[in-house]
């Protein structure tokens, strides 16, 4: 969810208010995203390295998740929407992580979308964090450990890198990378992407099967 700050920034407002623009856009994403075909969207909010930034705009990031969680529950809950936070706890306050545990406790059953916010984040940091729990390491375990891999990845803000951003999930993800800063993005940009996705030919490192042989047809 890149382009909050640049978006305030062009409009002369703190980088604030594109912050909170940049949650009406999340609910945007999260109620487009069922019908676009999305089973499970993981919004990157906030990554480990984030930490470097103003502590007072740290401090507002926080306090906006809190109030995300406390409003969007119910709407989750009448949608369907099960919300997992992923990442690092320790470095939260009480209040945060207490609001993170009732949301995902008042969230468990809905089926319709498994919505996951990374808080606190870091690929690296996942990867070490599943293998140190794996009693025999193997591709398997890890993968079973670590979570869904990801089939389409996006990237808002005109940014083409990855950022440290589910990693080992995004082996074979396929990449779209858009100038569009988050707080503008919509369910008809996620359509977009998501038609781009379905054009694409995935091959997982195989070799694509050969065409059939078309048949010539000779008329007497």
């Amino acid at each position: 969810m890149d382009g909050n700050g640049r978006w305030a920034a062009a409009r002369g407002l703190p980088r604030i208010f594109g912050h909170r623009a940049g949650v009406e856009a999340a609910r945007r994403v999260v109620e487009a995203a069922p019908g676009a075909g999305v089973s499970i969207l993981t919004l990157f909010a906030f990554s480990s390295d984030n930490w470097r930034r103003p502590p007072a705009e740290v401090d507002a990031l926080m306090r906006l998740m809190g109030s995300y969680l406390q409003n969007e529950t119910p709407r989750c809950i009448e949608q369907g929407v099960r919300l997992e936070v992923i990442g690092r706890r320790d470095r939260l306050d009480s209040a945060l992580t207490s609001a993170i545990a009732r949301a995902e406790a008042a969230t468990a059953h809905g089926r319709r979308l498994r919505l996951r916010i990374a808080v606190d984040y870091s690929g690296r940091d996942a990867i070490l964090a599943a293998a140190r729990g794996i009693p025999e390491l193997s591709r398997d375990a890890l993968e079973l450990a670590i979570g869904p891999a990801v089939d389409l990845l996006i990237r808002t803000g005109g940014e083409r890198r990855l950022s440290d951003f589910l990693l080992w999930e995004s082996a074979y993800a396929e990449l779209v990378f858009t100038r569009t800063m988050w707080p503008d993005f919509g369910a008809t940009d996620l359509a977009a992407a998501v038609r781009d996705f379905h054009s694409r030919d995935r091959r997982f490192g195989a070799v694509p099967p050969p065409a059939p042989r078309r048949e010539q047809a000779w008329l007497d």
